[in-house]
């Protein structure tokens, strides 16, 4: 049984010698908020392309049904985990709103 480097598993921290730069409130924030809009782009992408091979299968295009049944689920999960993840977020933010200082 061989064992694999460590290197192969995480090749950044082995070139940048395993120190990393920490990074400023502020560039977390605008990562975080960047990875939101990223996200929410990605769920309104889907929901587009669910929308448009819809669209094309009620008009009698040429469409297989897999691929329109396909969009619609990936679009309707993307949904919920958007959903999801924003009710929790809500959730959190109430629970520490009812912390005590």
């Amino acid at each position: 049984m061989a064992i694999e480097s460590l290197s192969a598993v995480s090749p950044s921290f082995a070139q940048t010698g395993g120190i990393k730069k920490a990074a400023t409130p502020y560039e977390g924030q605008q990562k975080f908020a960047d990875f939101l809009k990223n996200s929410l782009n990605d769920v309104m992408k889907n929901e587009a392309e669910s929308n448009a091979l819809t669209t094309k299968m009620i008009n009698g295009e040429n469409v297989d049904i897999h691929q329109v049944m396909a969009a619609a689920q990936k679009s309707g999960i993307t949904m919920q985990l958007t959903l999801e993840v924003r009710n929790k977020a809500v959730e959190a933010y109430q629970e520490i709103m009812r912390m005590q200082i």
